[in-house]
């Protein structure tokens, strides 16, 4: 699989990513960074949006149902050398199904994960699953 984005920025302005048919602003000045995330935040999103998008795959291969699923991404950013690392994440799945596996779902996720993988290679990354059966 190949993947393709585009993206643009205006002097002195902000900045756009252009996937699909779908247009997400971020920011590039100081003046939106309270407003707009920024790129480590598209970061750590990808990394999220990477671990719901294998809940939604894994409830049909591992036979179990959920309301929704909830993650939570938090990093520090290490100044040298100047990058991301220690990654933490907290997963909640919303479910009453017993048959919700959640040592195998994390194996899973962690094997599988496009996005989970990549960024492995580069920082550490602990996290949680943990199941809400109170919906």
């Amino acid at each position: 699989m190949e993947y393709q984005i585009k993206a643009t920025s205006v002097s002195n302005k902000d900045a756009t990513l252009h996937i699909k048919q779908s247009d997400i602003a971020f920011g590039t000045t100081s003046n939106s960074a309270e407003l707009l995330p920024n790129p480590a935040e598209l970061f750590l999103g990808a990394f999220a949006s990477c671990m719901l998008k294998n809940v939604e795959r894994f409830a049909a291969t591992l036979k179990f149902t959920y309301l929704k699923a909830k993650v939570n991404v938090s990093a520090t950013r290490v100044e040298k050398p100047l990058k991301m690392d220690d990654i933490n994440y907290t997963l909640t799945i919303y479910s009453s199904d017993d048959n919700l596996n959640i040592p195998l779902l994390k194996k899973n996720i962690e094997k599988f994960g496009t996005i989970y993988n990549t960024v492995k290679l580069s920082c550490n990354i602990n996290g949680v699953i943990v199941q809400n059966k109170t919906v």
